[in-house]
């Protein structure tokens, strides 16, 4: 299993729409070569002093790490959240056609 060139990048969002246009954009624009959206999850946060409980969604971009910093800030800038969360996970391996399928969506084979 190849590893060190791919990178996962998640974020919540409000809802399905939002997500939606924003896993759009990171694939239109290559920065991602997939996205994955879970709709349902329950967050639980504090926010300006008060305790918030609301029902997001997750996305997760599936992107290559040269691209990783541009899909973040791209990320930052379509992202509806005053502060949004968006952290780089760790990729351990990955399959090599998956990751050369990556490489081309994202034009970074070269």
């Amino acid at each position: 299993m190849a590893c060190g060139l791919a990178a996962f990048i998640y974020t919540t969002l409000p809802d399905m729409e939002q997500a939606r246009a924003l896993g759009e954009a990171l694939v239109k624009e290559r920065l991602a070569a997939c996205v994955n959206i879970f709709p349902g999850m329950q967050s639980i946060y504090e926010w300006q002093g008060a305790l918030s409980h609301d029902e997001e969604v997750v996305l997760i971009a599936k992107t290559v790490r040269e691209k990783a910093d541009a899909a973040s800030a791209r990320m930052a800038e379509l992202h509806p959240y005053e502060v949004p969360a968006i952290l780089h996970l760790p990729v351990l391996g990955v399959h090599p056609p998956y990751l050369a399928w990556m490489l081309r969506q994202t034009d970074a084979a070269g």
